[in-house]
């Protein structure tokens, strides 16, 4: 904390980054904060994208090990589209909830974020591999 000025008034804090909003990104131990910034820009181009609209959280659970298990050799970045849970009424963003809880835990994950506007906004994950 700065010293009061002259006047007596203390000086403004100075704006930081807001902290990310739990849940929404990761990033693993020993990998630079900086790749959820390029992730959220699409600084890296998803090179294979799945989409899990229609599918039972168990299916979809079983599509993404399916996905990071082929991708993670080849790719560096992948996208996964899980959608916002308009439809799911009371439930919420079920897919959106539990494939990022696996992928938190996922060895291969680098770092996940929300992907670009452009691809899917909150509705779909930029994953790093």
């Amino acid at each position: 904390v700065a010293p009061p000025a002259p006047d007596g008034h203390q000086p403004e804090a100075r704006p930081t980054e807001p902290a990310e909003p739990p849940g929404d990104s990761f990033v693993a131990p020993g990998v630079d904060r900086r790749e959820l910034r390029r992730l959220r820009r699409g600084t890296y181009p998803a090179a294979q994208v799945l989409d899990l609209h229609g599918q039972t959280v168990a299916a979809a659970a079983a599509s993404v090990e399916r996905f990071i298990a082929a991708a993670r050799s080849r790719h560096r970045c992948v996208a996964i589209v899980h959608g916002r849970g308009l439809h799911s009424g009371e439930r919420g963003a079920v897919l959106k909830s539990q494939v990022r809880a696996r992928l938190r835990t996922h060895p291969a994950v680098l770092a996940f974020a929300d992907a670009p506007v452009h691809a899917g906004g909150d509705g779909a994950v930029y994953v790093l591999l």
